[in-house]
């Protein structure tokens, strides 16, 4: 008798994750929210976040600003 073959082989499972190095927006981000927060620290972070991403346009960290 032929055997049967199961037409879902399973991937093998992956353990481990490599995590990926934070991007410079990620980088830039983690050093700018707390000096916006501490230069207006009524602001809530929302707030905050939105004003740190705004000053993410013109950092020369940005790699478009970088040319």
């Amino acid at each position: 008798m032929p055997k049967v073959t199961d037409s879902k082989a399973k991937a093998p499972v992956k353990t481990t994750k490599t995590a990926r190095p934070p991007s410079a927006y990620n980088l830039f981000m983690k050093t700018e929210l707390p000096k916006v927060k501490a230069a207006n620290p009524e602001m809530s972070h929302k707030e905050a976040f939105k004003a740190a991403a705004g000053n993410w346009k013109s950092a020369p960290e940005n790699p478009v600003n970088q040319k």
